[in-house]
């Protein structure tokens, strides 16, 4: 049986607090909690609203999400809260009872603040693609009609979409606090209304994929499979939360110098370049010892 760990994980919102798991918790399905009755088929949900400050639940990928009421401050029991989603997890109960799930589950999205302050992350309780999309402008998008609809907003600047989050690149005419809510609910909507986000009989745009998984990791020297593996399982995790994506580009065997390309909120982050490379830069030399002399982190 898998064992589970749980990370704290604070978003935007002062009153809603992600729990994530190492393992995955539901597969390619979103379940959303309103109150105790919703949550029939899910005993994890119907514990939590025993919690008297518990308003929603969310469940996702690997993920719990919280909103509570404004009656205690989530410093005071978000750790106690972790400690009991881990719990229930290595109990070996049910998450939710598929036979059961029946109730069709609300579209909802909530913005993530980033480490870039030019880019918000809008998550959304269900899977929107299979993989990376980046659109640098309206002509890249025309495989996008979330994204194409997204350029018209003046101050969009670039959209990324992964997994179950669309990040969004602004430009400085415009101030989050401004603007946020209004994309939220035109991402909401446009979801809930059954859109496509990615139409697939229209051509791919350059930059829809990472270029390692056009890679045939067989073609790879031992050094660059390594490295990808370490970039896959250590970075690329940490690096989605924050609402981007690192992709290897390549290893130099006599300088030992690896390239790597940011996407997405890391890419133009003011601190993202130094950060990232001195952090991969770290972890891939602990972790391959002797062969990595430097990290060269590219902005796509």
């Amino acid at each position: 049986m898998k064992t589970h760990t749980i990370n704290i994980v604070k978003t935007s919102s002062p009153n809603i607090v992600k729990f994530e798991s190492n393992h995955f918790l539901t597969e390619h399905q979103n379940f959303e909690f309103n109150n105790i009755d919703e949550a029939t088929n899910s005993q994890l949900a119907k514990e939590l609203f025993y919690l008297p400050f518990v308003k929603k639940v969310y469940i996702s990928g690997n993920f719990v999400a919280i909103e509570k009421y404004n009656i205690v401050e989530w410093d005071e029991i978000e750790t106690d809260v972790a400690t009991q989603i881990q719990d229930f997890l290595n109990s070996g109960k049910k998450i939710v009872d598929n036979d059961t799930a029946t109730k069709k589950v609300a579209v909802t999205v909530y913005a993530e603040s980033t480490p870039n302050p030019s880019v918000m992350k809008f998550v959304a309780n269900k899977k929107l693609v299979d993989t990376i999309f980046e659109f640098k402008n309206i002509d890249e998008a025309k495989v996008s009609p979330l994204a194409a609809k997204l350029f018209h907003f003046p101050f969009v600047k670039e959209v990324f979409i992964d997994e179950n989050y669309v990040s969004i690149s602004k430009y400085d005419l415009a101030e989050w606090n401004d603007i946020a809510n209004e994309l939220r609910e035109e991402i909401r909507n446009f979801i809930a209304n059954g859109n496509t986000i990615i139409d697939v009989t229209v051509a791919k745009p350059k930059k829809e994929i990472a270029p390692e998984i056009n890679l045939n990791i067989d073609d790879l020297d031992d050094i660059s499979t390594e490295i990808v593996n370490v970039l896959n399982e250590y970075i690329k995790p940490a690096v989605a939360s924050d609402g981007g994506n690192i992709m290897f580009q390549s290893y130099d065997e006599k300088s030992k110098e690896v390239k790597v390309v940011l996407q997405g909120a890391c890419s133009g982050c003011p601190s993202s370049t130094v950060t990232l490379k001195n952090g991969i830069e770290a972890t891939l030399k602990e972790l391959i010892p002797g062969k990595i002399n430097s990290v060269i982190a590219i902005n796509a």
